[in-house]
C-alpha cells in the first residue's frame, strides 16, 4: 500500500498546482480579452475539477482490502480517469462553440504581451508536474496519475501553441485568428480526451496491456529456471496500480510441495523485482508429463523417458493460451 499514499501525496501536489495554474489563466484572459487564452482557462477549469475527482478516487484506492473487495479499490482509478476523459471532451466541445460565437462577435485583444508571458509561467510548471506525474504513475502502475500527467502535458502543448497564435495576433495585428487557433486546439484537446476515455475503458473491460505483457513474457524468457519446464495461460488484471497475475507453471513431477513451492516463489520475485511489490500472484502448479520430456532442458533429471528435442521459446501467443507446450505446437 506504500505506492497507493504516494500516488495519493502526488496527485494532491497535482490538485493545489492546478488551481494556482487556473488563476493565472483566468488573470491573464481578464487582461487580454483573448478566447484563444480562455480557451486554456477553460481547459485548466477541468484540470482543477478532475483533480478533485483522481484525488478522491486515490483516497480510494488506497484502501486496504475488506471482504467486499477482496482485489481492493483500486477500479475506481479507472473510473476516475473515464470522467477526467469525459471532462476533457465536454470542455473542447465548449471551446469550440466559444470560438465560433467570437468569430461572429469579436471584440478588441489588449495587453497581449502580459497575457502571453503569463500563459507561458503556466505551460512550463505544467510541463514538469506532468512529466513528474506519469513518471510516478507508471512506476507504481497507476493510471488515475498517468491520465493527469498526459493531461497537464497536453495542456503544455495546446498553450505553447496559443502563445505562438498570440505571438502571431501581435504582430499581424489579424484579431480573428485568436478564435481560429482557440478552434483548432479545441479539436486536439477532444482527441486527447478520447485517448484517456479510451484507456480507462480498456482498464474497466480487463483488456490485455500487450506492453506489459510482452516486458513481463521477454523478463520471464531470459531468466528461465531448469524447472520451468512450461508456463501457460497467462493472465493479466489490473487493479488500479495493483496488477495481478494468473499463470499455470510446469515443474517436474517428482518435486515434493516445498521444491515447488519454491520455484513458484522465485519466479514471484523475478516479476516483483521488475515489476514493484504491486504485484500479485496465483501460481498454479502443474506437474510435468510424459511428452513435456521432449521440451525440457533439465540433464540431470533421474526420471526422463524421451530425449530433449527442441525448447519452447515463450511469446505472447503461445504463454497465454490454454495448453501445455509440446514439440512442433
Amino acid at each position: 500500500m506504500q505506492s497507493a499514499r504516494i500516488n495519493l501525496r502526488v496527485q494532491k501536489v497535482v490538485t493545489v498546482v492546478a488551481v494556482a495554474l487556473f488563476i493565472i489563466k483566468i488573470i491573464a484572459w481578464y487582461l487580454t480579452s483573448s478566447v484563444a487564452i480562455l480557451t486554456d482557462a477553460l481547459e485548466s477549469t477541468v484540470n482543477v475539477i478532475a483533480g478533485f475527482i483522481t484525488l478522491y478516487s486515490l483516497y480510494i484506492a488506497a484502501k486496504p482490502k475488506d471482504s467486499n473487495h477482496p482485489y481492493g479499490h483500486g477500479k475506481a482509478e479507472f473510473l476516475s480517469a473515464a470522467l477526467e476523459g469525459s471532462l476533457v471532451i465536454v470542455a473542447g466541445l465548449i471551446i469550440i462553440y466559444e470560438s465560433l460565437n467570437n468569430l461572429i462577435h469579436p471584440h478588441q485583444l489588449q495587453k497581449l504581451d502580459r497575457g502571453i508571458l503569463l500563459v507561458a509561467l503556466t505551460a512550463g510548471i505544467n510541463f514538469i508536474t506532468g512529466k513528474y506525474c506519469i513518471s510516478v504513475g507508471k512506476r507504481n502502475n497507476s493510471l488515475a496519475l498517468i491520465a493527469s500527467g498526459k493531461h497537464l502535458q497536453s495542456d503544455t502543448w495546446s498553450t505553447l501553441g496559443i502563445i505562438a497564435g498570440l505571438l502571431l495576433i501581435w504582430l499581424t495585428k489579424l484579431q480573428w485568428l485568436d478564435a481560429a487557433i482557440a478552434a483548432g486546439f479545441a479539436f486536439f484537446i477532444i482527441f486527447t480526451g478520447y485517448n484517456i476515455l479510451r484507456s480507462s475503458i480498456a482498464g474497466i473491460m480487463d483488456e490485455a496491456d500487450r506492453e506489459l505483457l510482452e516486458k513481463m513474457v521477454k523478463l520471464l524468457e531470459r531468466n528461465r529456471r531448469v524447472n520451468w519446464i512450461d508456463l501457460h495461460n497467462l493472465r493479466i488484471i489490473k487493479f488500479g496500480n495493483i496488477i495481478h497475475i494468473d499463470c499455470h507453471l510446469t515443474v517436474p513431477w517428482y518435486l515434493n510441495v516445498r521444491e515447488a513451492h519454491a520455484e513458484i516463489d522465485a519466479l514471484v520475485a523475478l516479476v516483483q523485482h521488475e515489476f514493484g511489490e504491486s504485484v500479485e500472484f496465483f501460481v498454479h502448479a502443474d506437474a510435468c508429463l510424459d511428452f513435456s520430456c521432449r521440451i525440457c532442458r533439465k540433464e540431470d533429471c533421474p526420471v526422463r523417458k524421451f530425449p530433449f528435442e527442441e525448447a519452447v521459446e515463450w511469446t505472447i501467443e503461445n504463454i497465454s493460451t490454454n495448453k501445455r507446450h509440446k514439440v512442433g505446437s
